[in-house]
C-alpha cells in the first residue's frame, strides 16, 4: 500500500516529484550503510591508534594550525587524546550495532569532527566527507530496524522510510563526485596531463604495468578517464541498467587509486562501499536477510510527523545549498588558484596539483634591527612543515606564532619576514611571499591575500 509521508500542498493536490521522493521503499539500504560506515570508521580509528598517529599528530606537535573561527579547539593531551579516540570508537560501535544509536551518532560527530579541527595540515578530503556523513546520520532514521535499540524497543521498528530520506546519502555522494569531475575540467589536466605526468613515473616499480607508467598517453588516459569517471559515475549508479557496470568501474577505479596513491589513505575504501547504497532496496533486503513477508505495514506517524518532516526537510535543503555553494567560492577569488588555494579546501578537489616549497622565516628586533633566522624544525612536524610552506593561511598563522614566541623571548616588538619558493605542477620554483611585508601583522580573513606574489605560468 503506497502512503504519503507528507501531506498534499494548499491547492489540494500533490505534484507529482512530490510523490515520487515520498514514496516508501525499504529501510534496508539505510542500515547496511549505517552497519559499513560505523565498521569502517571503527577500522579507521584502531589505524589511527595501531600506527601511534594519535601520539605524532596530536600529543607531540608543539604547535597546531587550527581553522579559522575554531582557534577555541586544542588538543587534549595525551590522556586526553587517547580518551577522545577511544570515544570515537565506541561511538563507531553504537552506529554499526545501532546501540544507542542516535546517541552514538551525535557523540562520533563531535569527536571526530574535534580532532580534524585541532589541525589544518592535517586536512584530507575523506576526513571532511566522513564529518559531514556523519551529521546526516544524526539526522536520519538508521537506527530503526536491525539494531540493538530494536532489539530492546521493538514497538520503535519501522520497515520503509521516503525515498528521499535514502536520497540524502546518494545527493550527498554525487555532489563528491561531480565537483570532484568538474575540478579536473582544466587546461593542465586535460591537455596536458599535468599532474599525472609528473605521478605515473614513480610507480614504475609496480609488476606488469610499471613500464607503462613512462608512456605519455597513458599519463592522458589516466587523466581523461578520472574525469569522465567523476562527472558521470553518479548517474551510471542510479540507473538500474548501468548500475551493476558502474559498480564494477567503482571497484576498478579505487583499487587503482589506492594502488597508485596509498597516501589517500582510507578514501577509495570509503568511496568503494558506500557506493553500495545507490544500489535497490532489494538488493540490500537480500544483503540483510530481510524476508519481504516480515516486513510490518507502515506507521508514517510513527516515523515522521509531518512536522518533524517539514523541519528535517528544511534542515536539509539548507545543508545542501551549503554544499553547492561552497566548493564554488574560488569564483570569488582572483589569481590561481592552486597558487593562492583561496577557496581550495572542502571543494572535493582530490589529487589535482603536485605543489613543494621551502619557507625560511626571520625575526627582525625593531629596536635593534638584528634579524634572527628561525629553524622552523624546533616548532613544526616534518609534515607540518610541508603543509605549512605551501598554505599562505598557515604561514599567516606560524607568523602569529613566531612573534609571540619570541616576546616570550624578551624581543620587543619582533617582525616576522620570509622567504618562500614554491614549485607547481612539475614547473620551476618561483618566489612565493613578498619578502618586505612583515606577516606577524597581517590578520587572517577570507580576503584575498596580498603577499603572496603573482603566479608566472611559463616558468617551466
Amino acid at each position: 500500500m503506497a502512503t504519503k509521508f507528507l501531506s498534499p500542498n494548499k491547492n489540494g493536490a500533490t505534484d507529482n516529484w512530490l510523490e515520487k521522493i515520498n514514496r516508501p521503499i525499504s529501510i534496508s539500504p539505510l542500515i547496511t550503510f549505517r552497519i559499513i560506515f560505523g565498521a569502517l570508521m571503527l577500522f579507521s580509528t584502531l589505524r589511527f591508534w595501531a600506527n601511534g598517529w594519535i601520539d605524532s599528530l596530536y600529543v607531540k606537535p608543539q604547535f597546531y594550525f587550527t581553522y579559522m573561527g575554531f582557534e577555541w579547539v586544542k588538543p587534549l593531551g595525551e590522556t586526553g587524546m587517547h580518551l577522545l579516540f577511544l570515544i570515537m570508537g565506541l561511538s563507531a560501535i553504537g552506529i554499526m550495532l545501532g546501540l544507542l544509536y542516535r546517541f552514538s551518532a551525535i557523540l562520533f560527530f563531535l569527536s571526530f569532527t574535534y580532532v580534524e579541527l585541532i589541525d589544518v595540515t592535517n586536512y584530507l578530503n575523506h576526513y571532511y566527507f566522513v564529518s559531514i556523513v556523519a551529521f546526516l546520520l544524526i539526522l536520519l532514521p538508521a537506527g530503526r530496524c536491525k539494531s540493538v535499540d530494536i532489539w530492546f524497543s521493538p514497538q520503535r521498528k519501522i520497515t520503509h522510510v521516503p525515498l528521499w530520506i535514502v536520497g540524502v546519502i546518494r545527493l550527498q555522494m554525487a555532489i563528491v563526485y561531480f565537483f570532484a569531475g568538474l575540478a579536473k575540467l582544466t587546461p593542465e589536466w586535460m591537455l596536458e596531463a599535468i599532474p599525472m605526468k609528473i605521478w605515473l613515473p614513480a610507480k614504475s616499480h609496480l609488476p606488469l604495468v610499471g613500464q607503462l607508467m613512462y608512456k605519455e598517453w597513458v599519463a592522458y588516459l589516466f587523466s581523461w578517464f578520472g574525469a569522465a569517471y567523476d562527472l558521470l559515475i553518479p548517474f551510471f549508479l542510479i540507473h538500474k541498467r548501468t548500475r551493476n557496470y558502474a559498480f564494477v568501474a567503482v571497484l576498478g577505479f579505487h583499487i587503482c587509486t589506492a594502488i597508485f596513491f596509498p597516501a589517500i589513505g582510507m578514501f577509495p575504501y570509503v568511496m568503494m562501499l558506500s557506493s553500495l547504497f545507490f544500489f535497490s532496496s532489494t538488493f540490500h533486503d537480500k544483503l540483510l536477510g530481510v524476508r519481504r513477508r516480515a516486513i510490518f505495514p507502515i506507521n508514517p506517524a510513527k516515523l515522521l510527523p509531518v512536522i518533524q518532516a517539514r523541519f528535517l526537510s528544511v534542515v536539509l535543503t539548507m545543508y545542501f545549498v551549503i554544499q553547492v555553494v561552497v566548493p564554488l567560492r574560488f569564483l570569488l577569488y582572483p589569481g590561481h588558484l592552486f597558487w593562492y588555494e583561496e577557496g581550495y579546501r572542502f571543494s572535493w578537489r582530490v589529487m589535482l596539483m603536485e605543489k613543494s616549497g621551502n619557507t625560511f622565516f626571520y625575526v627582525k628586533e625593531s629596536k635593534t634591527g638584528k634579524t634572527f633566522e628561525v629553524d622552523n624544525t624546533r616548532y613544526l612536524t616534518p609534515q607540518q612543515e610541508k603543509m605549512m610552506s605551501t598554505q599562505p593561511d598557515m604561514i599567516i598563522r606560524y607568523a602569529h606564532f613566531l612573534k609571540a614566541e619570541y616576546q616570550k623571548k624578551g624581543i620587543k616588538d619582533p617582525k616576522i619576514f620570509a622567504e618562500g619558493f614554491v614549485a607547481l605542477n612539475g614547473r620551476r620554483s618561483q618566489p612565493f611571499i613578498d619578502p618586505n611585508i612583515d606577516l606577524a601583522s597581517q590578520q587572517l580573513s577570507f580576503g584575498h591575500v596580498q603577499w603572496i606574489l603573482p603566479f608566472y605560468k611559463n616558468s617551466k
